[in-house]
């Protein structure tokens, strides 16, 4: 396969028409029979891939590039799915706006070129896949949590913890999902996943959400501001779900697809089996 077949196939599992900001072909190549996946393929991996005999490497994170330098455009998908829940479009727009600027702003002053400067010089077929996969993730966990909680009327966050720990990523990976917001008798309420776009949309999407009827909020990963502000406020729920296994679950079902293909690929960097 080529660089530019396997992209096409990510883009029709997470059933988007364009490559979003934050993925991409960094080095193009062809004939590709082997390939390491990794969440975090940087240089020392990328060696490591050569000496493995790979014929292209993979990252789910963006390590440089356009997709590193652009990340913070691929957060305004979190307004649609803010909008699935229930947050009027404006408001949504607002209190995603001051993130997106900050997320912008650490990544303007990154060094775009490390990673991207060493495929080229290894002459080693390189591309990130970050939000297809991140997409991928949302979906699988929201349909898990649908239909297990469908026939629990009065939900706890203990039930939601029950059926995460059913996905195989979750139970292969030392990391558990854990509640950060609340304790195991709280009713979950209204339950919603939040996976992609990006990154977290910070304290003020957190509240919107919140305000919009979600009861609980199931992440991977939530950072220490956000979990301190929903605590004191008061105001819902958050279930940390793990970010390698995260991760790892969208991406096992790009690595199925490619496997089925009959590509080769090299599990790494973080990437849960299932």
């Amino acid at each position: 396969m080529r660089t530019r077949e396997i992209m096409n196939l990510v883009l029709e599992l997470a059933g988007l028409e364009e490559v979003p900001p934050d993925s991409g072909i960094i080095v193009p190549g062809k004939n590709i029979k082997k390939l390491a996946f990794g969440i975090d393929m940087e240089v020392a991996e990328l060696l490591l891939a050569r000496d493995l005999g790979v014929d292209a490497v993979i990252s789910h994170h963006p390590k440089g590039g356009l997709p590193m330098v652009d990340f913070h455009k691929v957060m305004y998908r979190q307004i649609d799915r803010m909008v699935e829940a229930g947050i009027p479009i404006n408001k949504a727009q607002k209190v995603l706006q001051e993130k997106v600027e900050q997320v912008d702003r650490s990544h303007h002053v990154g060094n775009y070129d490390r990673v991207v400067s060493a495929a080229q010089l290894l002459n080693m077929p390189y591309m990130v896949i970050h939000s297809p996969a991140d997409i991928l993730t949302e979906k699988t966990v929201q349909a898990a949590l649908d239909r297990g909680l469908a026939g629990i009327p009065k939900a706890t966050l203990r039930d939601v913890l029950d059926i995460l720990v059913e996905i195989p990523e979750y139970q292969n990976s030392p990391v558990k999902p854990v509640i950060r917001v609340g304790s195991e008798k709280d009713y979950a309420g209204k339950v919603f996943v939040v996976m992609a776009g990006g990154t977290n949309g910070g304290e003020k999407v957190a509240r919107a959400y919140f305000e919009a009827g979600v009861g609980t909020l199931v992440a991977m990963h939530m950072p220490d501001d956000v979990i301190r502000a929903v605590r004191e406020q008061n105001i819902g729920n958050i279930v940390v779900a793990g970010h390698m296994p995260s991760d790892s679950i969208g991406i096992n079902k790009i690595i199925a697809a490619l496997e089925a293909r009959g590509i080769e690929v090299i599990r790494m960097s973080g990437v849960v089996a299932p």
